[in-house]
This record gives C-alpha cells, sequence and structure tokens, in this order.
C-alpha cells in the first residue's frame, strides 16, 4: 500500500473501526432506534447486583456507538463504511475503591455478572488505595432525555447522495487547477443511556459531523508540491452543516471566505486549489517579530494544546505524567492569581455551547453540564475536574466533564469546549488588520509542537498572509510562531467582538493510558498577538 493511501484510510480508525466490539452493517440499520425501556431494565439489573455484592455507588452506561465514513479521491470511492459497537459499562465503589467491568452481552445475566467483576475489582483496589473515593454530591434527576438539535440526520442521507456531493468536489478543485483532491466524510451518531445509584436515568442522542478534504498542486517542471486542506469544521450537527448558507459566510481580508454554521464544500475547494497554487509561487517569510492577526481556525489549536489541556486538573495533580505529561498551571498558581494573559483575555470551559462537539446535556457520571470560568480578565481562576476530584479545589460540585469514548472504557476527566471569550468593543476583522503596520495573518490548522508542561510551542497554519502597513499583501510560505505559554496570551492586544466568534475542533483528541479520544471544540474570534517571533519551517540547517 501507497503512503498516502494508508494514512488516508488510516482516517477510518477514528470513525469507529477501533472501538471494541464493533461490526460492519448496512446503511439502513444506521437509523434503527433505540429501546429505552430495554435499557432501564438492563441498568436497573446491574444496579441490583452491584448493591448486592457490595458496592455503595454504582453507574451503568449501556452505548451504542454508530459511525459512517466515506473517502474519496478523485473521481474514485476508496471507502464507504458503516460500523456499530454496542455494549455495557458498569462501574462501581466498593470498600472506597473504583473498580470498573464491561460486557457486550446485553442480557440480564451479562450484565450482572459485569456488575459482580466490578466490584471485585474495585476490593481488589481497595488493598493498595491510600485514600477512599470522595465523591461530589449529586442529586438524582429521574428519567430524563436530551438529543443534539439536528435539523436534517446526516445518518439518514442516502449514501450515493454523499459520495456524489465528495465527487463532484473533487471534480470542481481538478477543474479549478489542483493536480489531486481528497475528499472525506465521517458522521457519528451516540446513543448513549446513562443510570446510577442516585436515581438518574438518562438518555442521550449525540451528532457530529466533519467534512474534511486535502488539494494537492504539483508544479511538474520542478516536481514541487503544495496542498491546502479544508477550512470547515468538525461540529455538533446534523447534515444541515453541508446546506451552504450564505447568511453563515464570513468574507475576510485577503479573499479568505470562513464559515460558520453551514459550510459550502464547493466553494472552499475551488478557492483551496488556487491558493495551492498560489503558494508554489509565495515567497518564504522572512524570520524576525511580527504581530500575529489569527483567524479562529488557527487560535482553535493553540488554545487547546496551551489552555485546554493544562487546565485539566488531572494533569495538573500528575495522573497523566507518565503518558502525556504535568501542567505548568499548578495549583499554587490560582492561588497566587497567575496572570494568564492580559486583561481582555477570558477562557470558559462549556460542555453546553450549541453546535459543538462536546455539547451534551449530562456528562458520563450524569451531572448536568454547564459553563464555567478558566481564566478571567487575564487571571487564572479554576481548572476542569470531575466528581471525585473537584473537592481538591475547594468546591463541592462536579463541573461535568467526564467522558469515555465507549461503553468498553472507564469515564475520566476529559477537556470541555475551552473558548476564548469574543471582545466586548465593536471591532472587524478589518478594522483589526487596519492596526497592524508589520504583521501575519494566519489561517488553518498546521504542523505544531509543545512541551510536556504546556509551555513551550510552535504553530504553523494552512494559509499565511503578510500585512503591511494596515493592508493584507501578499501570500507567504513557511511560517511557525514560536511562544511560551503566558507571554503569548498577554501578548494578546485585540479581539474581535462576537460577530466573529467561530468555533474549530477535533474529533480526536487524545487521553489516557490505554487511550480514549474524545470530540472537543473551541471558539473564538479574530484575534491579535504583538511581537510573536516567526521562524521559517523551509530554512536549512545544513
Amino acid at each position: 500500500m501507497q503512503r498516502r493511501d494508508f494514512l488516508t484510510l488510516g482516517g477510518l480508525a477514528f470513525a469507529g473501526l477501533a472501538l471494541p466490539g464493533t461490526r460492519v452493517i448496512a446503511a439502513e440499520a444506521l437509523l434503527e432506534p433505540g429501546d429505552v425501556a430495554k435499557k432501564k431494565r438492563l441498568a436497573d439489573t446491574a444496579l441490583t447486583a452491584a448493591t448486592a455484592a457490595g458496592a455503595t455507588y454504582c453507574d451503568v452506561r449501556i452505548g451504542r456507538y454508530l459511525r459512517q465514513s466515506l473517502i474519496t479521491r478523485e473521481d474514485k470511492v476508496q471507502n464507504v463504511v458503516n460500523t456499530e459497537s454496542s455494549g455495557v459499562g458498569v462501574r462501581v465503589i466498593a470498600q472506597g475503591a473504583w473498580g470498573f467491568a464491561a460486557t457486550n452481552d446485553p442480557t440480564p445475566d451479562g450484565v450482572a455478572a459485569a456488575a459482580r467483576q466490578a466490584v471485585a475489582i474495585a476490593r481488589a483496589n481497595a488493598r493498595i488505595q491510600g485514600k477512599p473515593v470522595k465523591l461530589a454530591p449529586l442529586k438524582g434527576v429521574g428519567e430524563v432525555s436530551w438529543r443534539t438539535p439536528i435539523v436534517k440526520n446526516a445518518m439518514a442521507v442516502p449514501v450515493k447522495e454523499k459520495v456524489d456531493l465528495l465527487l463532484d468536489a473533487n471534480a470542481t478543485a481538478l477543474a479549478a487547477g489542483a493536480s489531486f483532491a481528497a475528499s472525506r466524510m465521517f458522521v457519528i451518531n451516540e446513543q448513549k443511556y446513562f443510570a446510577s445509584t442516585d436515581g438518574s436515568y438518562i438518555d442521550q442522542d449525540v451528532h457530529r459531523i466533519w467534512v474534511p478534504f486535502t488539494v494537492t498542486v504539483v508544479d511538474k517542471a520542478s516536481g514541487r508540491f503544495k496542498t491546502r486542506d479544508g477550512l470547515s469544521a468538525p461540529m455538533g450537527m446534523g447534515y444541515e452543516y453541508l446546506d451552504a448558507n450564505a447568511a453563515d459566510k464570513f468574507m475576510l481580508p485577503g479573499g479568505v471566505v470562513a464559515y460558520g454554521a453551514s459550510y459550502d464544500l464547493r466553494e472552499d475547494i475551488i478557492v483551496a486549489a488556487k491558493q495551492a497554487r498560489a503558494k508554489l509561487t509565495a515567497p518564504s517569510v522572512k524570520p524576525g517579530k511580527y504581530d500575529l492577526v489569527l483567524d479562529p481556525s488557527n487560535l482553535f489549536l493553540t488554545i487547546h494544546e496551551n489552555v485546554g489541556h493544562p487546565l485539566e486538573l488531572d494533569r495538573v495533580l500528575g495522573y497523566e505524567a507518565n503518558y502525556a505529561g504535568t501542567s505548568f498551571a499548578t495549583l499554587d498558581k490560582r492561588e497566587q492569581r497567575f496572570q494568564w494573559g492580559s486583561p481582555i483575555v477570558n477562557f470558559t470551559a462549556d460542555k453546553t455551547e450549541p453546535r459543538s462537539l462536546g455539547a451534551v446535556g449530562y456528562d458520563d457520571e450524569g451531572v448536568k453540564t454547564r459553563r464555567w470560568d478558566l481564566v478571567k480578565d487575564g487571571v487564572l481562576v479554576n481548572y476542569q475536574a470531575t466528581r471525585d476530584e473537584v473537592h481538591i479545589l475547594g468546591e463541592d460540585a462536579s463541573h461535568g466533564c467526564s467522558y469515555a469514548d465507549s461503553w468498553s472504557s472507564v469515564q475520566f476527566q476529559r477537556m470541555a469546549n475551552v473558548s476564548l471569550a469574543p471582545g466586548k468593543a465593536p471591532l472587524t476583522v478589518a478594522g483589526m488588520v487596519k492596526e497592524v503596520e508589520n504583521g501575519l495573518y494566519i489561517h488553518g490548522r498546521g504542523s505544531y509542537s509543545i512541551d510536556q508542561q504546556r509551555y513551550n510551542a510552535q504553530f504553523g497554519g494552512q494559509l499565511y498572509f503578510e500585512i503591511k502597513n494596515g493592508q493584507v499583501t501578499r501570500q507567504v510560505e513557511d511560517a511557525a510562531y514560536q511562544i511560551r505559554t503566558p507571554e503569548f496570551w498577554n501578548a494578546c492586544t485585540a479581539i474581535c467582538d462576537a460577530r466573529d466568534f467561530r468555533l474549530g475542533g477535533s474529533f480526536f483528541d487524545g487521553k489516557g493510558q490505554p487511550s480514549q479520544v474524545s470530540a472537543v471544540s473551541h471558539g473564538s474570534a479574530t484575534t491579535r498577538f504583538n511581537g510573536i517571533n516567526i521562524i521559517n519551517t523551509a530554512r536549512s540547517l545544513g
């Protein structure tokens, strides 16, 4: 298999083929409804078995995880796969320790056996555990439900219609000057049922969609090539995201078009082909200090790596040290009112943000989701914590950010949608650019590198434009910005207002050992940073 084909088809992993107990199913089976009454009976069986075995607390997650992936390249369909993974996970506390077990046998005997196994594991853990688990109090909510407020279920759209959309996009890109074009579509539906001894029975139906592409142009004379990825974002929406509603477009300086709650795949891929062609002749950036104007399509990743991860409490406490590192944002910094950024910098964690990937009604501990402050007026004020962690912060209620990527995985603290609040004063992107004498305007996610404490980092992009004397001028190439997290956010001098607020995100934020992935969004408006170091990534070190 060619390397490029391998990388393309590797996307199937996060389309669901890596989930335990996964089976390939017909497209029609993606629409089969779940039986809530049956789920409640199974959950009650597990709860009863766990308490009878000695558990002082138990929660049960019954999950059906549906994935559809469509992968195309030029005029070829490379793969269409529909998968289902289903089963039951049981988590308990017994003798002050956690225990967890899972089964793909959705019968009374199967879930009861898993519950007893979870209790046995908890008892074994208790023998070596130093302190008993301390859970924040939580009142049961009874029987409730929550559903992603979709308009058009992407699973119900015929496969042919989706494939035709992707192939048309590829053909359009080739006609616009691309040498190669590859487009994909990933559709996710998580049917999640949660029950606990607290008295909660929560049924949730979560939908997500992502339509990425890559166009490549080749200069046959020199053999050089350049690429441009799509500027769409994965979203917690249905197929309505692809309606190409003109009202959701953002016409930006330099001829860049960005998208909010509606995406025009055909339009973006045409522009991508032209911009990738322009990269072949674009001059290489001159290293030095620049004022950066960062589009949300670029800034979301910096927020994710340099704000979201270092403010996860389990990482701060060292629970992730063996696998993913620690955090420079230690607990003492909150006590000292650490200056994370300039006074205009405000970060929130939010599991309720409409259309975000992380939006759910309740987390995987049955906690109703909410929004809370992480950085307020530039000062560090809080972290992200779950039921068994939040007492460390002196709080008595979970933040509602516990998540498991499968019925077979134990839930633990995961990043909420961490976003930079838009500016309070009216400010457009064009108005921001006018104030820049020597700068770079950066769009899209590029390569990145970051240390294990989330302090030193380097980020690239998809598109770079020079800004000279308040005007966006030519396209340039080979840039990356180098930062130290607090210095970078303290260099933040302007943020556009809420009219420019947009979401970026990822389907596969990795964490944990064994690793789990979660889907998370990060929002911002276009933001300016003064005096940031730019390196030339094409320079020769020889």
